[in-house]
């Protein structure tokens, strides 16, 4: 089994390409390194692993037959989207363009990596796979909301219109090691805070609210996704819900910080609510999160003093 993972060198897909390998998988991890980073995969030392840096909004070749291509590649955290708007709307719609040409060349399965943002500051809670959301096209978020839409649609027309074989999942906040410590989500940013004893930054009032996945469950599902023959779009995350506020409390509590935690304006389109309705990954893939919030903050908090310690 071969499989190309783009973004292969970011914090999900460096843990996908982890998995792939200890399933049998040759793995070819492709990745531009503007957010990825050499250092997520600097670990592997397989003869069945192969890097290569390249932008996929370029076309690529390759000789060999492709049985999997996992499409992760792209700015994923509003501080990377705000900063790349039009290479985060590239990569949705050039880079998704040419995995599914390669896809239909080599005749191989293909899944992107969509997001829970496509349903924007949802007025419906919990989010099942059925909501189409509430998004606003032109704000600032807008370029990775409509870009994984738009990365949606073209996937749903290549497979009806020249019947590739696809896959979508919508991955919900995912957290665990590797996440890079400038990423400006919530986990890094509050863990990295605490460490250092400073405030923790908390936007708006604290009551919005957000769901956490541990990294290993969320591949588990991703895996168990591309391995189905479900070709709808798939929710994917930790439907337990909790207030940013309380997560940050949770934070100081686990480090033992004497961080203190203020408060500054919301941003602008940040959604108010944010939670996985999961009925469809239960039934179709068996598959729930395992790893309790307390285990997942520990490991990924270790992560972050190991790295302040570099």
């Amino acid at each position: 089994m071969k499989s190309i993972v783009t973004g292969g060198a970011g914090f999900l897909g460096s843990h996908l390409c982890d998995l792939l390998l200890e399933k049998g998988h040759e793995v070819i991890c492709i990745d531009n390194l503007v957010t990825g980073n050499t250092r997520n995969i600097d670990h592997i030392s397989s003869d069945r692993f192969t890097y290569l840096k390249h932008d996929i909004t370029k076309p690529i070749y390759f000789g060999d037959n492709i049985d999997y291509i996992f499409h992760l590649a792209s700015p994923a955290s509003p501080v990377d989207y705000l900063e790349l708007p039009i290479q985060t709307l590239k990569v949705g719609a050039l880079g998704t363009y040419n995995m599914l040409g390669l896809a239909k060349e080599k005749k191989a399965k293909l899944l992107i990596a969509s997001t829970s943002e496509v349903y924007g500051d949802p007025l419906v809670n919990p989010q099942p796979e059925t909501y189409w959301g509430n998004v606003n096209p032109i704000g600032p978020r807008g370029v990775y909301d409509e870009a994984k839409r738009y990365a949606e649609a073209i996937t749903m027309a290549y497979h009806r219109y020249h019947g590739i074989d696809t896959r979508i999942v919508r991955i919900f906040n995912t957290y665990g090691p590797r996440m890079r410590a400038n990423d400006g989500r919530v986990v890094p940013n509050f863990i990295n805070q605490a460490l250092r004893g400073e405030d923790i930054t908390v936007y708006g009032d604290g009551t919005q609210t957000r769901s956490f996945c541990y990294v290993s469950d969320l591949i588990d599902g991703i895996y168990r996704l591309m391995m189905s023959d479900f070709t709808e779009p798939m929710n994917i995350g930790n439907p337990a819900e909790m207030p940013v506020l309380e997560f940050a409390e949770e934070v100081i509590k686990l480090i033992e910080s004497d961080s203190n935690i203020t408060f500054e304006n919301l941003p602008i389109d940040d959604p108010k609510v944010r939670r996985p309705d999961i009925s469809r990954a239960k039934e179709v893939l068996g598959w729930e999160p395992n790893i309790g919030l307390k285990e997942g903050l520990k490991q990924t908090i270790d992560y972050f003093k190991e790295l302040k310690e570099q």
